[in-house]
């Protein structure tokens, strides 16, 4: 695990250089004046003292990284011979109770479940099961689907072939294997000549392999080149082209997977409004992605936010969402964008 959390660390700096003014785009840094054991001593005073102390719960949480996280549950358990998780659960109810086992689960363990869920839950398994294969690091797919064969006594690769079929499905797989290529700074304008050439002659949706290969190992980079070059030579955006060829399950994966690859920020930016907009918000989307995505990439996704749709996250969610959990999730966001 430890080894996996090095080479996740490097496989950022890329985009912690266009950054270097701020060192990350996540709302949530390693906490600098970190002890682990005065934090294990708010923590279990918060839950044994007069009333359950929520605030200082949702402040040690949702001030610390996820691996700081990890090492006060590690103490925790060595000073006190209890389990974190299962104090604070028994000590909270509800969405608060939600939102706090989210914080302090490995990972690989919450996408592992997300990832279960959206398998087994009939017409989601192109939404979640898409995001979380495509968006995550290759070292922490890789955790993640040995999680789910250690949690599930199957493999992820089969539970994928069981429950979808078709594109959906050879898209999943292709995905599972975490081989995009990385890109290397350098174009390469033949393969991507090629790949235009490869999408053009799909015009009677007769080569589906085609967009796969494509769409799951080119990088980001590549594919953005691709997609404006696609529309110069044939006067349509490829989004067009995927509702010509393409219905259903496939359809919308090969768009939620065309949305991840021009702006993976703008991509989460649009879930999040998405799940705002619900008569009750969506918090196990709100949840998921907003702590996913706070020590990666959320004041991108922020940005978005309040370019696409005119009013911060922040704001939104503070005008959407009621009830214990509000603060915690308000905490995650960080702060309004002007």
């Amino acid at each position: 695990m430890g080894a996996s959390l090095t080479q996740e660390i490097l496989s950022s700096l890329g985009i912690a250089n266009k950054t270097a003014a701020w060192g990350t785009l996540g709302t949530l840094r390693t906490f600098l004046s970190f002890s682990v054991d005065k934090d294990v001593q708010k923590l279990l005073k918060a839950i044994t003292g007069q009333g359950v102390d929520h605030s200082t719960i949702v402040d040690v949480l949702t001030n610390r990284s996820r691996e700081q996280r990890q090492l006060i549950s590690r103490a925790f358990q060595e000073r006190t011979k209890q389990d974190l998780l299962k104090s604070l659960q028994a000590a909270l109810s509800g969405n608060l109770e939600k939102i706090v086992v989210a914080l302090l689960q490995p990972t690989a363990q919450s996408d592992a479940q997300e990832l279960r869920t959206a398998l087994k839950a009939s017409g989601s398994a192109e939404d979640v099961a898409l995001e979380i294969l495509a968006t995550r690091t290759a070292p922490r797919l890789q955790e993640c689907l040995a999680v789910y064969k250690h949690d599930f006594q199957v493999e992820a690769e089969d539970a994928i072939r069981t429950e979808t079929n078709g594109i959906l499905q050879d898209l999943l797989l292709a995905l599972s294997k975490g081989a995009r290529e990385r890109y290397s700074g350098v174009i390469d304008y033949n393969l991507q000549e090629q790949d235009v050439q490869a999408l053009q002659r799909t015009g009677e949706c007769s080569m589906a392999g085609q967009w796969v290969l494509i769409f799951t190992q080119r990088s980001p980079e590549h594919l953005i080149r691709v997609f404006d070059q696609y529309r110069r030579r044939t006067g349509q955006e490829l989004e067009d082209a995927i509702r010509n060829c393409f219905q259903g399950d496939a359809q919308r994966a090969l768009l939620g997977l065309a949305s991840i690859m021009r702006n993976t920020a703008l991509y989460f930016a649009d879930k999040l409004h998405q799940a705002l907009q619900e008569v009750e918000p969506d918090l196990q989307v709100l949840m998921r992605v907003l702590i996913s995505r706070s020590e990666i990439d959320l004041l991108s996704i922020r940005a978005e936010f309040r370019k696409k749709y005119g009013k911060s996250l922040y704001s939104s969610l503070q005008d959407a969402v009621r009830g214990d959990y509000h603060s915690a999730l308000l905490a995650l966001c960080r702060a309004e964008d002007i």
